[in-house]
């Protein structure tokens, strides 16, 4: 069969692997109550702020830190992340296969270090990814700027429609609409009602379900 899309563009964490749960947030909370114990968000504050207004401007305008003090956050997580290993979520081994037995590409941009996305696939038995976006690139080539999409476009000769971003997090959705590439909302990490709205009402798609999303992109005329 044809592939509905010929390329896969993933977020990592909460879309691929069960990572702002289980490692993100604990490292954040750790790291809070060492160097600025006035921070304190709940794991639903800390993904609703991750959504919008995204990262940075969590820890700058949120949470008041400095960039001196945003650096030292960064450094303390990047290690914090090299010795703890996320879970990829049940199903999506699955749809990685189906993608590179059909021909398809799989690409991934992230908000992690590319390193840790390539250790993370590795340690959950995953198909390689064919490019890598991650956090080590300038910031103007991170999501949500489309330099990603349209670099993809370039190195793999593609064609927006040829492309589908999936994604938990609004930056990916603003990066997708600004390349004019088909958006898919990752609905399966959380169940913050304002972040699902938000979704549903302006996502091409929306999946609840790692099933439902196999099922849009390998089954005829879903």
């Amino acid at each position: 069969m044809s592939l509905r899309y010929k390329c896969l563009v993933l977020d990592h964490d909460d879309t691929v692997v069960n990572s702002t749960a289980t490692i993100h947030y604990p490292c954040f909370v750790e790291y809070m109550e060492k160097y600025q114990p006035q921070v304190h968000l709940t794991l639903e504050e800390y993904f609703r702020y991750n959504f919008d207004p995204g990262v940075i401007p969590m820890f700058t305008e949120i949470c008041g830190l400095s960039m001196e003090e945003l650096y030292h956050e960064e450094e303390y997580w990047r290690e914090y992340t090299r010795h703890h290993v996320p879970k990829v979520y049940p199903g999506f081994r699955e749809i990685l296969q189906r993608q590179r037995e059909e021909g398809g590409l799989i690409t991934v941009v992230s908000h992690s270090f590319s390193e840790n996305i390539l250790r993370d696939y590795g340690e959950n038995e995953l198909p390689l990814p064919d490019q890598v976006y991650g956090w080590e690139y300038p910031s103007e080539q991170r999501k949500p700027s489309p330099w990603p999409l349209r670099d993809l476009m370039v190195k793999f000769d593609l064609q927006p429609e040829e492309m589908i971003v999936i994604d938990d997090l609004k930056p990916g959705y603003d990066m997708a609409q600004a390349a004019g590439v088909p958006f898919a909302g990752a609905g399966w990490a959380n169940d913050i009602p304002e972040i699902e709205t938000f979704m549903r009402k302006n996502c091409d798609r929306y999946f609840k379900t790692i099933a439902a999303l196999k099922d849009f992109l390998f089954t005829e005329n879903s």
